[in-house]
């Protein structure tokens, strides 16, 4: 059953990203929530369903947002009839959104609230535990740790091998970087708005070669929600809903070391199966939010989501064709890499950039007359690979 033009976003909250020791991560749940509940035109009661995303950073914290907290400290005990987590890593968004829309499809609820909430930079006893704790999520504890395997490897190993297949520089590379700063500087929200250029990026310090520290996504509080009914109520509330048109995924392995092809993973069978559902090809999209956890996945999701040919990514960024005013509006909020790393909210905070474009909210960073948007996620050490398309209209 297709779930084209069945269902469709009318509210988002966000509050920013970045280093805020005295903001409670229930707190970033909660201004968010309000946010996109006042942005949706709806009343609070009229919420029936929350889903609230995976909280990594405490895990007391995160049981409590499974069980029910968001409905008590939204005052909507009793009238809210389900609460219920939905968690897959940084594809966690596309997966709630996918889900909240069959929900109301099938009739099993008419309001739903997904949020995020994390506190990733501040609420963690120290930076190793960070490390550590992106250092065993998606790596195998048999086969992979004993052996060193953290994020920064991964990155580098899709790294090398995409360096070794394509010719992609390490310029081309950091221009990546670049190209998202100059979204963040327009950002009120972002963790870095400070300018920043190629040659900085290359004399950062050496990770895992090749990948240097301003190569890799910041750790970050932070957390954003939105709001999901039908097609038919969201008329009746904003005068601009955004349709989810297309969704389209794969899974295609568990620890890196078993992914087959360390360049392409399952997105350009994902991108097909979005595009078909809504209608639409590559050529169609106004705005391109690109999963960016480092340079490397950006430019594998821009090239296999189709917006150009297999090894042509790192020119358009390194020619500033992916900058503000540009032909391809390229992770417009700055991503992972300069707005900052929620944990899954990293995702949530693209679709949330996605459906603000599209809504026109989007103040010195708008792209103008945008229609269409496709958004991509995945999770973990990057084993399912998510397309999703959305839309102010609903193409034939």
């Amino acid at each position: 059953m297709s779930l084209k033009g069945k269902a469709a976003i009318i509210g988002i909250g966000e509050v920013p990203s970045g280093k805020y020791p005295d903001r409670a991560c229930i707190v970033s749940a909660v201004e968010s929530a309000f946010m996109a509940i006042k942005d949706s035109g709806i009343k609070p009661e009229n919420l029936d369903m929350i889903i609230p995303t995976g909280t990594v950073y405490n895990a007391q914290y995160n049981s409590e947002m499974l069980t029910g907290r968001m409905v008590e400290e939204l005052g909507l005990t009793g009238s809210v009839k389900s609460n219920v987590q939905v968690f897959s890593g940084g594809s966690s968004s596309s997966t709630m959104l996918k889900i909240a829309a069959g929900l109301i499809e099938t009739g099993s609820a008419e309001f739903i609230l997904c949020l995020h909430s994390e506190k990733l930079a501040t609420g963690i006893s120290s930076s190793q535990q960070g490390i550590d704790l992106f250092s065993t999520a998606g790596v195998s504890n048999e086969w992979e740790v004993p052996f060193g395997q953290h994020y920064s490897g991964v990155a580098a190993l899709a790294t090398q091998r995409y360096k070794y297949e394509t010719g992609t520089t390490d310029e081309q590379l950091a221009a990546v970087c670049v190209s998202n700063r100059k979204w963040a500087e327009l950002n009120p929200n972002a963790m870095f708005r400070k300018p920043m250029t190629i040659e900085e990026v290359l004399s950062s310090k050496m990770l895992s070669r090749p990948v240097r520290a301003k190569q890799s996504n910041m750790l970050a509080d932070g957390g954003s929600a939105f709001v999901v009914t039908s097609a038919e109520n969201a008329k009746k509330y904003t005068d601009k809903p955004v349709y989810l048109l297309g969704s389209g995924s794969r899974v295609t392995h568990f620890v890196y070391s078993q992914e087959p092809d360390l360049t392409r993973f399952g997105y350009a069978e994902a991108a097909k199966d979005a595009f078909d559902e809504a209608g639409l090809g590559p050529l169609d999209i106004d705005v391109m939010e690109i999963y960016d956890s480092y340079p490397i996945y950006q430019l594998i999701g821009f090239e296999q989501t189709g917006f150009c040919k297999r090894g042509e990514a790192g020119q358009l960024f390194l020619e500033g064709k992916t900058w503000p005013g540009s032909k391809y509006p390229v992770t417009t909020n700055g991503g992972m890499l300069s707005q900052g790393h929620t944990g899954a909210g990293g995702g949530v905070a693209m679709l949330v950039e996605g459906i603000r474009q599209l809504m026109g909210k989007a103040d010195q960073r708008q792209v103008e007359g945008a229609r269409f948007a496709a958004c991509t996620s995945t999770g973990g050490t990057y084993f399912d690979s998510f397309v999703t398309i959305l839309g102010t209209e609903i193409p034939n």
